[in-house]
């Protein structure tokens, strides 16, 4: 019988390797509906995205969710037209395209966790001119592993692009990677299937977006008001969250989201959402200057954006006008 672990595997490449998988049917009546692309598996951790989405059609606002096999193809498909709002960070690429994209709406901040396997390594300087493991080019994974590259004065030998925190934690397990950096829940998963030789490293604290919604400016004035609605039952998921995190598993089975989920990641469900409540993960304000203003400081920290933070404006990465909004009808 497969354990957890190689459950949990089979469960999240199977997804993965659907480059493309609409979870809504198009609408049979006339209004376009909001496409949005998501650069990662449908798991866990997206479960408070998808039940917003349920709620913003309950409404009356189509949406379509479609999963991309990385960040980076989730934002060509943005920028050519192929979908409407995308999911993740994006500021470098705003910083280096000429797209007029704008995040709108704040979703979570990091909270990760860097992992060694101790019988390899034991600290920051053992991973000098080592490979580690990341989610993807230019995630908030990678920018956390450049910033303590620079922190302690290392240089890894190379920096791999494995999408899926779970499926980090399968390589882990498996022994194929020796160095990454994963969610809770994947941690909890290490902790239980791998025999104590699992460390994490230190962190200092870092207070930094890791996904946000974006889209081009165009279609955040042509839809505004339809864009406003999914921000509201955004609001009020988070906050409905993080007064009771037992609502998402009732959510889940309400709306009959991730239904092949795995009967032992089900489990997890409510264990992840409580604490990432707990850490702080999901911001109950959807965004601010301020918070894009920390996103600066992190990123140029990092290498991930040029300038000097103090030289770089909200406004041209951000629109708060639907958060603002969506906030004065609370």
């Amino acid at each position: 019988m497969l354990g957890l672990t190689r459950r949990v595997l089979v469960f999240s490449v199977a997804i993965a390797m659907a480059s493309i998988v609409a979870l809504t049917p198009a609408p049979t009546h006339a209004q376009e509906p909001i496409r949005i692309a998501f650069g990662d598996i449908a798991s866990v951790e997206s479960l408070n995205l998808l039940i917003a989405i349920e709620r913003t059609k309950e409404r009356g606002v189509p949406v379509e969710i479609t999963f991309f096999n990385s960040e980076d193809v989730a934002a060509q498909a943005v920028v050519s037209g192929q979908a409407d709002i995308g999911v993740g960070a994006p500021y470098a690429f705003i910083q280096n395209s000429d797209a007029p994209i704008r995040m709108f709406f704040r979703m979570s901040t990091l909270l990760f966790f860097p992992v060694v396997n101790s019988e390899v390594y034991d600290d920051w300087e053992d991973l000098d001119g080592q490979e580690v493991a990341v989610h993807s080019r230019g995630s908030g994974t990678e920018a956390l592993m450049r910033l303590m590259e620079d922190i302690h004065g290392i240089e890894y030998s190379n920096i791999s692009y494995i999408p899926g925190a779970e499926v980090r934690a399968g390589a882990l397990l498996q022994g194929t990677i020796n160095a990454s950096i994963v969610d809770s829940a994947a941690w909890r998963l290490l902790e239980a299937e791998g025999g104590g030789k699992f460390k994490r490293l230190p962190l200092e604290g870092v207070n930094a977006t890791d996904e946000a919604l974006y889209a081009m400016a165009d279609f955040l004035d042509s839809r505004e008001d339809d864009v406003v609605v999914l921000v509201e039952e955004l609001l009020r998921t988070w906050k409905e969250i993080a007064g009771n995190p037992d609502v998402v598993a009732e959510l889940r089975e309400q709306y009959d989201l991730l239904a092949d989920l795995p009967a032992e990641v089900e489990t997890d469900v409510v264990q992840y959402y409580s604490e990432a409540v707990e850490g702080g993960v999901f911001p109950l304000d959807g965004g601010s200057p301020e918070d894009a203003t920390d996103d600066f400081a992190f990123l140029a920290a990092a290498g991930a954006l040029e300038g000097e933070p103090g030289s770089l404006a909200p406004e041209d990465f951000w629109d708060f006008d639907a958060v603002n909004r969506a906030r004065e009808a609370e």
